[in-house]
């Protein structure tokens, strides 16, 4: 009779948690924190290889939990609830150890929504009805359950100890058999499963010894005695949730993941994977283990650069995750976007490309050198193209130089204003521009950049208009990955496992960071020829995966059409008045100085109205007032919130409350807008950030224009400096009840959608269903209440809140709460429908399918996934919400650029577009901008934009 065959099946989970805590703080750089960890790595391959030696198999798999919720999660939602989150140190290295594991022979199998036990239990239970013997190796007792006369398991950490059936009985005093129901009733602590109080594990192994199941147990609970056998009574209601906790699964459907299964042909152990081992180990500095492979590996790589140490480059990022490992050099790579997986047909070959290829890199200092640059470009499909400058300021920013790269690997740099006793001749700047002009204003030569906006702007300084702008990485990765970091360097690191030459590796840091234009041009030239070359890099990795996605793909048209318009509203900018400006800051100035006073005589004292610990010495020691909270450290607290809530009954603190107020608008405004506008033009030319908000909202700065207080008389007023030039308006075009519309759209909750569709007064219609009123007998008040709510709930607003926003107590409100679900069941319904899609995926999305990701959804951290989750409730909506209004800023420019170029859009905030025009367009742009607006997307309400005009920003509302 022949040997039978042998699957190995390693629990990854618990390999790679052991392997982490049992080595030291190993890095890539030996001593360098910022460098990648390794020692969950090195630990991983070194208990794989002793494995294979030990039990060498037909079949292996190395099986991982994968992220994101389970069956369990769905029946009791505190399962693992107690899990500490993963530290970040191992977390980043799960991407490496998926992929050495498979360089090293093994099939890897992580299952979204299968915990890796079922996984395992599955082919565990395959292979042993066919007679293959199972060898499982992990530390996790739970397992035992599926051993029999063909699975064992052994713990390779405790020097080979095996669990057959003989070793389990001997262990629990139970049999294999019967370690589900042992485990019922003992519960597990470390998955947060509860069992019967009191019972351990010699109590369960006794009944079980005694009764023989739990069934049996079970059904003679009167006969047990004490308090264990009241607390057993007590839990039979629980009993059948805990069976289905505890039972490891071994039917789950693995079709997608291990083809062909029954057959385990698809787990056929492979060999090493030399050359691309000894790779991997070069990159993460395991120089032991690379020494250790095939002489042939060292002689048949070819060298490359040395690594840098990877650090932030130009480009927008709002978000301070920690960048992943690099990709995968074997395989298909994988790219996690907000729980979905996009393959990278080429990524495999891209990235041992840029490792392994040579790199053509020339500096243009002659004519004949830049013609011949000139004809690449002509002649290729796509180039890449950056800007080295003289400031971060788009429209004050001067050339230092360009970079072109045409394919990977080529590229080219022309310095065009170094200085220094070393800096060679160089080409004339604006006689280089005058050849490149053609090129870069000829729409049909496609172009690529990373932010494309800046680059735009500082080529418009000189009078080119650059046209044929296709794509942008930072926007590729916007759409694709928008809870991650969007720096070139962060998406060379991520995406192609490069590191590359920082700012300030040339430049250097702080006081002593020289110019760009200071540092020698062979150098220079390294640099941005990097810059261009991994921009076109990374393209080729990301293009493909949004190519792939219609939804995606889709969205990140519009991010691209936007910043189109965004460089032109930027570019025209908007008139500030100067005079006007000062005028209000003298004013405010002067009312500061007056607050100042009345505080001094409600106080008895002079004191600093900004120092927390005079205010608390005054508030709770001479006046009397009482401690509303404490700070961390024990302090008494005088933050914004305490003195709110102070104010409603003591004066001196809404006097505090309004100094700060006017001050933070002074300082901040009117005393430093005028000094922003262009000396040029005389405006202010705000930045618009499209790759920093989550939502897809736009981030406006230097200045902000979405954080002028709007609440008070004197920020209203601020925006009166924001003024027309002569012969011209404003007019603002304001989406109404944007986020309102959305609710109803996504919710299809009926009275919600009558009261658009019929054009009511929203708040008046909720008002009535709350209060159980008429519309006509709707008060003012009740109307105020019922805006509050609607606003209120979309955001998430609990009862303590709406009870605090409405000055009512906490009882009240609740009832409010309970009465408009009541009202509008379709919402509370949307909103338990989407908490639990994104409990499931990990994201939500936009009516048009952008991807809000929601990364402490399921985070064990009570209040943080709470707040997840009313995020989860109101990101669809804002995310809606900016999508529009994104299609709206597209669809208007194109025809302000086709029929109406007088008429010049000028900002964007929030739901608002404003543009200054002449006088004589105001009926046009009246009649047609709402249509415009309100024509971009067919929802199940109708979209209402508004328009007003006047002389400035604020008479136009």
């Amino acid at each position: 009779m022949s040997k039978p065959k042998t699957l190995v099946l390693v629990d990854g989970s618990s390999y790679l948690y052991r392997a982490f805590h049992a080595m030291p703080d190993l890095r890539a750089v030996p001593g360098d924190p910022s460098s990648p960890a390794t020692g969950a790595i090195q630990g991983m391959i070194k208990m794989l290889q002793a494995l294979r030696r030990e039990h060498p198999a037909d079949y292996a798999a190395c099986i991982f939990d994968a992220p994101g919720p389970t069956f369990r999660d769905a029946i009791y939602p505190a399962y693992k609830a107690t899990r500490k989150p993963m530290q970040d140190d191992l977390r980043a290295q799960i991407a490496p150890i998926h992929e050495v594991v498979r360089q090293l022979g093994w099939s890897v199998l992580a299952v979204p929504g299968v915990e890796a036990d079922d996984v395992i239990g599955t082919l565990a239970h395959a292979a042993a009805q066919q007679g293959v013997d199972v060898i499982v190796s992990s530390g996790d007792k739970d397992l035992s359950q599926l051993v029999n006369e063909h699975v064992t398991i052994i713990d390779t950490m405790k020097q080979g100890k095996r669990r057959d059936v003989a070793g389990v009985t001997a262990e629990f005093g139970v049999p294999p058999a019967l370690m589900v129901d042992f485990q019922i009733l003992v519960g597990d602590s470390v998955d947060n499963v509860p069992g019967v109080p009191k019972v351990g594990e010699k109590t369960a192994a006794k009944w079980l010894q005694e009764y023989g199941s739990l069934d049996a147990i079970i059904a003679q609970a009167d006969q047990i005695k004490g308090v264990v056998g009241q607390n057993l009574r007590a839990s039979l209601g629980w009993l059948p949730t805990g069976r289905q906790l505890v039972t490891i699964k071994t039917d789950c459907d693995l079709a997608d993941w291990v083809p062909g299964l029954p057959a385990l042909d698809a787990l056929a152990v492979g060999e090493p994977q030399t050359q691309a081992l000894y790779d991997f180990y070069k990159r993460y500095g395991l120089k032991g283990l690379a020494q250790a492979l095939p002489t042939a590996a060292a002689a048949t790589t070819t060298p490359t650069r040395p690594a840098k140490p990877a650090a932030l480059a130009r480009g927008e990022s709002g978000d301070l995750f920690a960048d992943p490992p690099p990709p995968s050099a074997e395989g298909p790579q994988h790219l996690t976007v907000e729980g979905d997986l996009f393959a990278a047909p080429n990524a495999t070959e891209l990235a041992q490309a840029v490792e392994h290829r040579s790199l053509a890199y020339d500096t243009i200092v002659d004519w004949d050198t830049l013609e011949r640059w000139l004809a690449k470009v002509q002649a290729a499909e796509l180039v890449a193209i950056d800007t080295e400058t003289t400031s971060l300021d788009a429209m004050r920013a001067e050339l230092v130089g360009i970079s072109l790269s045409v394919q990977p690997g080529e590229a080219a740099y022309i310095p065009l204003a170094h200085t220094g006793p070393e800096a060679p001749a160089q080409l004339p700047l604006l006689e280089v521009l005058e050849r490149l002009r053609p090129w870069l204003e000829d729409a049909r030569h496609a172009k690529l950049g990373q932010h494309i906006k800046y680059d735009r702007h500082v080529f418009a300084n000189y009078g080119i208009e650059v046209r044929g702008y296709a794509h942008d990485t930072m926007l590729q990765s916007y759409v694709l990955e928008v809870h991650k970091p969007h720096s070139l360097s962060s998406l060379a690191q991520r995406h192609l496992g490069r590191s590359g030459i920082s700012y300030e590796d040339l430049c250097g840091k702080g006081v002593h960071q020289i110019p760009f234009a200071q540092v020698p041009v062979d150098k220079a030239a390294a640099y941005a020829c990097e810059d261009a070359d991994q921009t076109l890099d990374v393209h080729q990795a990301l293009w493909p995966l949004l190519a792939a996605h219609d939804k995606l793909r889709a969205i990140y048209e519009l991010e691209i059409a936007s910043s189109e318009v965004l460089y032109h509203v930027e570019r025209h900018g908007v008139l500030i008045d100067a005079p006007l400006l000062a005028a209000q800051s003298q004013q405010l100035g002067a009312r500061i100085v007056e607050l100042e006073q009345e505080a001094y005589a409600l106080a008895g004292q002079p004191f600093n109205l900004s120092s927390p610990k005079q205010l608390g010495e005054i508030f709770f020691d001479k006046l009397d007032m009482p401690v509303v909270k404490k700070t961390a450290t024990g302090a008494r607290s005088t933050d914004e919130e305490v003195l709110e809530k102070l104010a409603l009954d003591y004066p001196l603190p809404a006097k505090i409350l309004e100094h700060r107020s006017l001050s933070k608008l002074k300082g901040t405004y009117t005393d430093k807008l005028a000094g922003m506008a262009h000396p040029r033009t005389g405006r202010v030319h705000t930045h618009y950030a499209q790759a920093v908000a989550v939502t897809g909202r736009l981030s406006s700065n230097e200045p902000n224009l979405q954080n002028i207080p709007i609440r008070t008389p004197e920020g209203r007023r601020v925006r009166e400096a924001f003024v027309a030039a002569p012969g011209c308006v404003i007019a603002s075009a304001d989406y109404s009840q944007i986020e309102l519309r959305i609710m109803a759209h996504l919710s299809g909750d009926h009275a919600l959608l009558h009261a658009f569709q019929h054009g009511l007064d929203v708040h008046r219609a909720t008002a009535a269903e709350v209060f159980g009123v008429s519309v006509h007998e709707v008060t003012q008040e009740q109307r105020r209440y019922a805006k509050v709510i609607n606003f209120g709930l979309i955001y998430g607003m609990s009862s303590f809140g709406l009870a605090r926003n409405l000055g009512i107590d906490q009882t009240a409100a609740k009832n409010y709460i309970q009465r408009y679900f009541e009202r509008y069941p379709g919402v509370k319904q949307y909103m338990d429908d989407t908490k639990a899609q994104a409990k499931a995926m990990g994201y939500v999305e936009t009516v048009f399918g952008r991807r809000l990701m929601l990364p402490e959804i399921n985070s064990p951290n009570g209040p943080r996934r709470a707040a997840a989750e009313r995020a989860a409730i109101n990101a669809p909506m804002q995310g809606t919400a900016a999508d529009l209004i994104k299609m709206a800023m597209v669809a208007v420019q194109k025809v302000l650029e086709a029929e109406k170029p007088s008429i010049k859009m000028i900002m964007q905030v929030h739901d608002e577009l404003v543009f200054e025009l002449p006088e004589s367009e105001v009926d046009w742009l009246r009649q047609q901008v709402p249509r415009l607006m309100a024509g971009v997307a067919s929802l199940r309400v109708p979209l209402l934009a508004e328009v007003g005009v006047g002389p400035n920003w604020e008479q136009a509302h």
